[in-house]
């Protein structure tokens, strides 16, 4: 297997988050989410509501990063996440509990 060159080409990825202060919110988000009849909408609906990021205001949308810019634990679930994967868990970081939607990403 041939190991991703990080410096020459850096892995990008767009994703979506909602940035919470606590486990028992981002549970019920996550549920709604999970049950509603369009997931993504519900997602960009709770991340207005929710989200405590400034991203809040635009339904969660971060753009797209490339590889090193955000924190570990988050960049972690990023990469591990498939794309337009309805999320089933939440990422805690220095900031928040974090729930993702990755919307594309290069490997």
């Amino acid at each position: 297997m041939r190991r991703h060159d990080k410096r020459n080409n850096p892995r990008k990825a767009h994703v979506r988050h909602i940035l919470v202060p606590d486990k028992p919110l981002a549970r019920k988000i996550i549920e709604e989410i999970s049950s509603a009849r369009n997931p993504l909408k519900m997602f960009k609906k709770s991340a207005k509501i929710h989200s405590t990021c400034p991203s809040g205001s635009k339904k969660g949308d971060l753009g797209e990063f490339i590889e090193g810019q955000m924190v570990k634990e988050f960049e972690s679930t990023v990469w591990q996440t498939e794309v337009d994967e309805i999320p089933s868990k939440f990422v805690k970081t220095q900031f928040g509990y974090h729930i993702i939607w990755v919307h594309s990403k290069t490997e």
